[in-house]
């Protein structure tokens, strides 16, 4: 009889490890509403950082170096070069500036900057890879349930003096005061950055299991508590609503898709324990 094999060390980390961040993360932003001046500019740093951490780690912990040095250098290091270029020229999201509220910057554009776009980058995609199977839509689900994210994040930290927009013009109602070049110019990159992804990170990325339940649940998570925050705590309600059915497009399918999975193994009865035949 072969004994079962037991759980090893690396397994338990990589099992728990991004469930930890996660909690962390969860409970930095839950403080978020109730700080306000340099503390609360100072948890916008420690919970992009704790993102960034949780992305990365899991692509490591669950993908391998290959993956999360593709998703660094994809998605951070793209991320700087494209907010650089639209610090310096306006292209392609429109003529804004950064203050100095977010910590050290580079070629005019926060460190951080660049970590928030990998922080949502990674559990978008592997909601579209879980969702629809096509190459093409995948790109283009990750592309939106990235982009989208920014109808919470900028309206809320254009709100905070985080940074200003030189020409706001045209705006989306009730979003005063942000172009909306900034969330088609979101759109393109996010679209780049889910194409170059895949042929860097390699085929382990069009696969999903169950070690991606804490991406799923941070996606979710982002998606319902960003709706609360602006609609009760922030009081952003036109993001909330623009946020919420930007978002929808990814998170609702996924809630219902892994609700429905949950209860299709509730529902699958166990099976029947072996009995040997006596000798």
């Amino acid at each position: 009889m072969r004994a079962p094999q037991s759980r090893t060390k690396s397994g338990t980390v990589s099992g728990r490890l991004p469930w930890a961040l996660l909690a962390v993360l969860v409970l930095a932003q839950i403080c978020y509403p109730l700080t306000g001046g340099a503390t609360r500019a100072g948890l916008t740093v420690a919970t992009v950082v704790l993102g960034w951490l949780l992305s990365v780690g899991h692509a490591l912990l669950t993908r391998g170096v290959r993956t999360a040095v593709a998703l660094v250098a994809v998605v951070t290091g793209g991320g700087f070069a494209v907010e650089a270029i639209g610090v310096a020229t306006g292209f392609p999201f429109g003529s804004y500036d950064y203050s100095g509220e977010l910590g050290p910057k580079l070629a005019g554009v926060p460190l951080i900057i660049p970590l928030a776009w990998t922080w949502m980058a990674w559990p978008a995609w592997l909601t579209a890879v879980r969702l629809v199977r096509s190459r093409v839509a995948r790109i283009a689900l990750s592309a939106v349930g990235l982009a989208a994210w920014d109808l919470f994040l900028d309206p809320q930290m254009v709100a905070e003096g985080y940074w200003t927009w030189l020409d706001a013009t045209p705006a989306l109602p009730g979003l005063p005061g942000i172009p909306v070049s900034n969330y088609l110019g979101w759109l393109g990159f996010a679209v780049l950055l889910a194409v170059a992804l895949r042929p860097l990170a390699g085929p382990s990325v069009d696969r999903v299991d169950g070690r991606d339940a804490p991406m799923f649940a941070l996606y979710l998570w982002t998606y319902a508590s960003s709706v609360l925050a602006h609609a009760v705590f922030l009081r952003l309600p036109a993001s909330a609503l623009w946020g919420a059915a930007g978002m929808a497009v990814a998170a609702v399918p996924l809630a219902v898709t892994l609700w429905r999975a949950r209860q299709d193994r509730a529902g699958t009865p166990e099976p029947a324990p072996r009995v040997d035949a006596p000798a």
